[in-house]
């Protein structure tokens, strides 16, 4: 593990760029850029489009080190290069920005109010070429529609049994189990998955280190007390579905807890841009999650 990128996630001002879109939600982030679909033709053509984007989002002069900590991959971005280095060196190198890898494979159906995250084969090799390629960590998510104490028991239990796997390949897993924003009973699932959480917490190894990327809780500083955890390194919020601006003025009332946004940080992008119109909008996103972070 990189101390210099540990210390950096621990203790650093800013937030998390999510840039993991993969597989089934790879069209609808091109769609939200500008690109039809009728663009590519296959995976090959899709993924080359979608890195350009990305390629476009990470050279910005907005994107940087003194406003973003680290951005979240998937192992297609993994892959490639920008501007002949793989997209994790040229992320720490270039930029000072911490590499993350998305390593989860979808979700799967809906049971006991909750989607558990899908076997993920392979799993150790696509670490161990992680760990190769300079990444720093892991994100995988889980979905909790339900306040159903037993699904969201399995949910947790599966998070810190993959989670516990990927430290001790050197990595430090970003354990992710969303609560839905349009839960009806949001407030109550996110008491009983906080309680969860610290029954795991409390049967780690001391060395092993983790992240938690959480929904913004329906109450302020309402995860508070899992920041102070010694195998916690830092918790970062997804938007889930609200906008820039709600999802930065909910973020803002918590304190600590930082952004790891997907679709809100992209917001506004769009292929036509010019270079100048596409980093001022970039940089105005980039500055106002900033913000709301550093609360």
């Amino acid at each position: 593990m990189n101390t210099e990128q540990l210390k950096r996630i621990r203790t650093g001002e800013g937030f998390i760029a999510a840039l993991d879109q993969s597989g089934g939600s790879t069209p609808k982030a091109l769609l939200q850029y500008g690109v039809q679909e009728t663009s590519y033709s296959d995976d090959e053509e899709m993924y080359a489009l979608v890195h350009e984007m990305r390629t476009r989002i990470i050279q910005s002069s907005a994107f940087d080190s003194r406003h973003i900590l680290g951005a979240i991959l998937f192992e297609n971005t993994m892959d490639r290069s920008i501007d002949g280095q793989l997209t994790a060196d040229y992320l720490w190198e270039k930029k000072g920005i911490v590499p993350f890898l998305k390593v989860d494979q979808g979700l799967a159906g809906l049971e006991d109010g909750v989607q558990l995250m899908k076997p993920i084969p392979g799993l150790n090799d696509l670490l161990e070429r992680a760990a190769q390629r300079n990444i720093f960590g892991t994100k995988m998510r889980s979905l909790i529609k339900e306040a159903n104490p037993a699904g969201i028991k399995k949910v947790v239990e599966q998070q810190f049994v993959i989670g516990k796997q990927i430290a001790r390949m050197g990595l430090v897993p970003i354990i992710e189990p969303e609560v839905d924003i349009n839960s009806a009973d949001k407030a109550e699932s996110e008491r009983i998955l906080k309680n969860e959480i610290l029954a795991q917490l409390s049967t780690l190894d001391p060395d092993i280190q983790i992240m938690l990327k959480l929904s913004i809780p329906t109450e302020d500083n309402f995860y508070s007390d899992l920041m102070e955890d010694p195998h916690v390194v830092r918790i970062v919020a997804l938007s889930g579905g609200y906008s820039q601006m709600e999802a930065n003025e909910r973020l803002a009332q918590n304190h600590g807890l930082i952004a790891s946004f997907s679709r809100a940080l992209s917001e506004g992008l769009t292929a036509g841009q010019t270079d100048d119109a596409f980093n001022r909008m970039l940089s105005k996103s980039i500055q106002e999650i900033y913000a709301a972070s550093i609360k």
